[in-house]
């Protein structure tokens, strides 16, 4: 029997609760599909400032190296603001991604049609189906180039410089070529490139790495105009690849979409299969502790690790399907409880979405 070796993060907050029932659904598949888990616990983020003095400690480093992939609750809290920004838990998020080589983040957009009515835009917008995937560069581009503080004409001034090598922007167009392949084969990259000589590069570069994947349908769009695609016509899109900025602010507007980021799930993969999982939503530690945090997002980022880097893609679709099938029974944890719904906590959600897939 295969067995695959994963390391949890549960992290801080509610980090561990919803990584608990994550790690339930995990194993209904695991059994359902003749699989096995093994886990290891590590620790990132605060509690691993309270127990070792660093957000990011070597031996989490080396458990995670040592995986197939890697599931993470949750990092942060009130408690660790008053800390300097490297001792902050978030630095221990930046740097397992730094430690791992994760250069591509992937956050899908979809709408649940239980769910429907949560998203912002009208029903004529969304359709009978709305999934999108954003493909963003997460280690290049103007959040990691030079910057600094000079002076222009006598004035205080400040700069912070967008550049691109060949290498990076080929890396990620594979893995945004890749992801489009497992979907349905078409592929938007977005850019800049009538304004900025880095785009011009990007559009290059992702244009020549099309050749290698032939079935895949390329379309370009600058980046004000897929911005506004997003909310007048969503569905023309499956996948989107774009640089590092431009999809730290599309993924959000995509994720919007949905109408709630208790649903939505990420991924940050690098060379190899190795990845790291996690829901995009924060650690939420007004809540923590009460039994009321969604653990969807969680467990669709399973789903996400099953098909990403485990290759189990019918387990994958088998949460997905579960997750699908409670929702249209009508429950729903607080954060997606609407009158007339069944109101769970978090525990409830995880052992009904295992239920399911265990099926």
């Amino acid at each position: 029997m295969k067995t695959y070796k994963i390391t949890l993060l549960p992290g801080d907050g509610i980090g561990p609760e919803i990584t608990a029932e994550a790690v339930k659904v995990l194993n209904a598949v695991s059994s359902k599909f003749g699989f096995g888990i093994e886990y290891e616990e590590a620790l990132l983020g605060g509690i691993a400032i309270d127990n070792t003095g660093v957000p990011l400690p070597e031996d989490t480093v080396k458990t995670c190296k040592a995986s197939d992939a890697v599931l993470l609750g949750a990092v942060g809290g009130w408690k660790w603001d008053v800390l300097p920004g490297h001792l902050r838990p978030e630095a221990g998020l930046l740097g397992i991604r730094s430690a791992l080589g994760l250069y591509a983040n992937l956050r899908p957009a979809r709408i649940f049609p239980p769910l429907k009515a949560a998203s912002p835009l009208k029903d004529e917008v969304i359709g009978d189906k709305l999934d999108i995937m954003v493909v963003r560069e997460l280690t290049g581009g103007i959040y990691f180039g030079e910057r600094g503080r000079t002076e222009k004409n006598g004035d205080k001034a400040a700069f912070d410089t967008e550049l691109y090598t060949v290498r990076e922007v080929e890396r990620i167009a594979k893995i945004g070529f890749e992801t489009a392949m497992k979907r349905n084969k078409k592929l938007c990259s977005v850019d800049k490139a009538n304004v900025l000589e880095s785009s011009r590069l990007w559009r290059e570069v992702v244009t020549e790495v099309a050749k290698s994947y032939p079935e895949v349908e390329l379309s370009h769009m600058y980046v004000d105009n897929c911005a506004m695609q997003l909310v007048r016509n969503p569905r023309q899109f499956d996948t989107i690849v774009t640089s590092n900025i431009f999809g730290d602010i599309l993924s959000d507007e995509a994720s919007m979409i949905s109408g709630s980021i208790g649903m939505l799930a990420s991924a940050s993969l690098g060379e190899g299969t190795r990845g790291l999982y996690e829901p995009i939503h924060g650690s939420a530690p007004d809540i923590a502790g009460k039994g009321i945090a969604n653990p969807l997002a969680t467990i669709l980022s399973v789903a996400m690790m099953l098909e990403y880097s485990l290759n189990e893609a019918a387990a994958a679709q088998a949460i997905e399907n579960a997750v699908s099938a409670v929702l249209e029974q009508g429950y729903r944890t607080p954060d997606i409880y609407t009158e007339g719904t069944i109101k769970v906590g978090t525990v409830q959600m995880g052992d009904l979405v295992a239920n399911e897939a265990a099926k």
